[in-house]
């Protein structure tokens, strides 16, 4: 199953039991809304369920994802602009993964990793750059 990998630590996460919206802000600075419905969770088999990423995919929305949404790289970075403390506790295997990512802030996650719990609304912006395009110089 996607979004597992059993050898890191195992995150603690919090399903939503209500609605709430995600934004994401895309690198061109555009934005799409979705509503996050509870009982679709999970989306699809990519990053926990209801995490980011898996909210992501299920929207059509393109975040790299390079390792499957398992905490292998770091290519699903993203920075939660708003709503962070209703997102669960990252992992010491998670900020080691965030290491590698460029241009990090106190507002990094792992798409993969973060699951919101659905007490607020949560907002999302998906870094202009990642690990895999700095390495592939694209």
């Amino acid at each position: 199953m996607g979004g597992t990998n059993p050898y890191i630590e195992k995150a603690d996460v919090e399903l939503p039991s209500k609605r709430y919206t995600v934004t994401f802000i895309f690198p061109d600075k555009s934005e799409k809304k979705v509503e996050v419905l509870p009982d679709k969770i999970p989306y699809g088999p990519t990053g926990l369920p209801g995490s980011i990423l898996d909210i992501a995919m299920g929207n059509d929305i393109d975040l790299e994802h390079v390792c499957g949404g398992v905490c292998a790289c770091s290519t699903c970075h993203v920075m939660v602009k708003k709503g962070l403390e209703t997102c669960n506790e990252g992992t010491d295997d998670e900020f080691d993964q965030l290491d590698e990512a460029p241009v990090t802030t106190l507002q990094s996650r792992l798409g993969c990793q973060c699951v919101p719990n659905g007490s607020m609304d949560v907002i999302v912006e998906i870094p202009a750059i990642n690990k895999n395009l700095a390495k592939e110089g694209h």
